[in-house]
């Protein structure tokens, strides 16, 4: 993500991945609002459920290694992980 030139500034949004399920093609951005850099999931052809995956980034590592475990899951259940019927899944994995 590029740096930010003052506090409020809210910079344009970058693709940081694609995956596809059976439903369709989904993109990964990541952007920095007010210095906050945050992940989300749209639908590519901009209709439907937008979800946000992560807020609070604080380093490059970090929004690499969430983005690869989020096209993990994604390929591994052909489901948007932010789902909340995945994340019940996933919840359910850890007990």
């Amino acid at each position: 993500m590029s740096p930010v030139n003052h506090p409020g500034a809210t910079n344009p949004r970058v693709e940081l991945a694609r995956y596809r399920i059976t439903e369709g093609e989904h993109i990964i951005y990541g952007q920095r609002i007010r210095g906050v850099v945050r992940l989300v999931d749209v639908p590519a052809d901009e209709h439907g459920r937008r979800y946000i995956i992560e807020r609070g980034l604080t380093c490059m590592t970090e929004l690499e290694a969430i983005v690869a475990d989020y096209l993990q899951q994604a390929a591994r259940w052909d489901a948007i992980p932010a789902e909340p019927v995945c994340l019940n899944h996933m919840a359910g994995q850890r007990s």
